[in-house]
């Protein structure tokens, strides 16, 4: 095979709010970090063990907008991109390196916001819902929205 081959996919938390840096030209990028959790249980000690990995994601200009928009600290998301090694000068005159996730798609999968809105439509419902049966005959238990095992 004479390709090669760069891709990487995520799905993990943001560990902070999206930071956007805007360009002269009119461009911008926003960089935010997300953890990737492994779980497993240790043999030795049957305790159960997570281990946390940090990845720096880099969105450019409208993704990125949308992305600090929508996106705050904890929320849950898949970002799909490739991987990118940049290197640059410290003030210290040593060479840095940073390796970065260089966001091509990417999917809102949970946000606070929503959340949050789903939190208060459910108590908001579930109140309307206790005065509603307190004065109507008692109804058939609603369906589960979901049946599938996965």
């Amino acid at each position: 095979m004479s390709g090669t081959l760069n891709k990487v996919m995520l799905i993990g938390h943001l560990g902070d709010e999206v930071k956007m840096h805007y360009f002269e030209g009119g461009g911008c990028i926003g960089r935010f970090p997300i953890a990737t959790n492994e779980t497993y249980t240790n043999k030795q000690t049957g305790e159960r063990v997570t281990n946390t990995d940090w990845h720096n994601i880099v969105v450019r200009n409208k993704g990125a907008e949308i992305c600090e928009k929508y996106l705050s600290k904890g929320d849950k998301v898949y970002v799909e991109g490739r991987l990118k090694t940049r290197q640059w000068q410290g003030e210290d005159g040593n060479t840095r390196y940073a390796t970065e996730v260089q966001v091509q798609d990417f999917t809102f999968l949970t946000t606070k916001k929503e959340s949050l809105a789903n939190a208060q439509t459910t108590q908001q419902t579930g109140d309307k819902d206790s005065v509603a049966a307190q004065e109507t005959a008692p109804a058939d238990p609603p369906e589960k929205e979901n049946d599938l095992p996965f």
